[in-house]
């Protein structure tokens, strides 16, 4: 590879560092291909923000421990908020940016209680000026949007609910 390639690698490399911070991404991965035998590949992420964990001070003997059942019950509700955890879940592909409609001052998509069928677009990720349009896995009905049009997203975060 010549220096001026490695130049722009660089240039590039910086590009997406600053495209991870101002979308407030953990990750981003791509690779690109610059010939049959020469290709960059690059995987740029950053430590999500640790929360600071209270300390425990260590209780006198005389007091019984909280009883351990009742820990679960509180785990268990969560899990069943979780909206990644829904069978109907349409996760994203990709780390991009949600777009609801074909293009701005169009109507959307969908919208909750549109019925879908299979292969139907339901929204568009961009990604590094590609539009990706998210289909629906299968027929049903649109209960809930969950992600906003202009916002990030990143691998995996759950866009839409379809029963």
């Amino acid at each position: 590879m010549t220096n001026k390639t490695t130049d722009a690698d660089v240039a590039f490399i910086k590009a997406l560092a600053e495209l991870l911070q101002e979308n407030d991404l953990t990750e981003l991965e791509v690779k690109r291909e610059y010939s049959e035998d020469n290709s960059l590949n690059v995987r740029v992420s950053r430590a999500a923000p640790i929360a600071a964990a209270p300390v425990a001070m260590a209780a006198p003997a005389a007091v019984a421990p909280a009883p351990v059942a009742a820990a679960p019950a509180p785990v268990a509700a969560a899990a069943a908020e979780d909206p990644a955890a829904h069978p109907g879940a349409v996760t994203s592909p990709m780390v991009g940016t949600i777009y609801l409609q074909p293009e701005p001052g169009a109507a959307p998509f969908v919208k909750v209680g549109s019925q879908v069928d299979e292969g139907d677009t339901l929204l568009i990720v961009e990604a590094m000026k590609t539009m990706n349009h998210i289909h629906a896995p299968r027929a049903g009905t649109v209960k809930r949007i969950l992600v906003d049009d202009g916002a990030a997203v990143e691998f995996g975060t759950p866009l839409v609910i379809i029963e």
